[in-house]
């Protein structure tokens, strides 16, 4: 397994699943969870419709974003084309240069929903006295945040990071789904290079090593980000 150059390249993309979870996933579902949160209008309609995509099949919203993607009859290639930005019009999966990161947007898209509801069960057990205290004292809503609900939401943060390392981790359907791991290797991550090699080429035993090393990863990044965040509580 760690003689496999292909095997270092899904380490590679993992990094970038987590990336994305950190750069896209967290700062998106933490304002939805403001917004549905907050008492402005229409907010049942912010929890609904950006918490279906958590409840579908990964497999259908795969084959979703295959076709809205495809290089060629694509709709978002069409509607670019229609508009006249003919340039930004490319092959979103089979270009090895994008299509990773093509990959992590539809992940964060999916996920954003459901990450949504876990910082919303954060913020809604925060004492309204506290807000009320702070209004008193002149603060504003964005010192609110900052000051009050970020500190006050570490334990679902914590739950926040330990959930997106290990789901970038063992990430498979929509990977498998959109490219199959290609083009030419460049989506390839650990699961699915474990299923090629164990129902592709019956190399059991590779894909036997590769699910080991998935599972003791996942265990160790949990464990370390256990012991990263209670000792940042110490220290607070």
């Amino acid at each position: 397994m760690f003689q496999d150059e292909g095997f270092y390249l899904s380490l590679k993309n993992v990094l970038i699943f987590i990336l994305g979870s950190f750069i896209l996933i967290m700062p998106f579902s933490f304002i939805l969870a403001l917004i549905i949160t907050s008492k402005i209008k229409g907010k049942r309609f912010f929890r609904v419709s950006y918490f279906i995509p958590s409840i579908l099949p990964l497999t259908a919203l795969g084959l979703l974003w295959q076709f809205l993607l495809k290089g060629k009859g694509g709709l978002i290639n069409n509607i670019f084309v229609s508009i006249g930005l003919d340039q930004w019009a490319m092959d979103w999966l089979g270009d090895p240069d994008i299509a990773i990161f093509s990959v992590v947007a539809v992940n964060a898209w999916i996920f954003c929903g459901l990450n949504m509801i876990i910082f919303a069960s954060g913020m809604v057990s925060i004492p309204e006295e506290i807000y009320e205290a702070a209004t008193i004292d002149g603060a504003n809503g964005f010192q609110k945040v900052l000051y009050i609900t970020v500190p006050l939401m570490k334990e679902i943060f914590k739950i926040f990071s330990i959930l997106a390392v290990t789901q970038s981790i063992r990430v498979f359907a929509q990977v498998y789904v959109m490219t199959g791991g290609g083009p030419n290797g460049a989506t390839e991550v650990p699961t699915t290079m474990l299923y090629n090699q164990s129902f592709v080429y019956n190399n059991f035993g590779g894909g036997n090593a590769i699910a080991t090393f998935i599972v003791v990863t996942a265990l160790v990044s949990t464990i370390v980000l256990n012991r990263l965040f209670q000792g940042k509580a110490r220290s607070a």
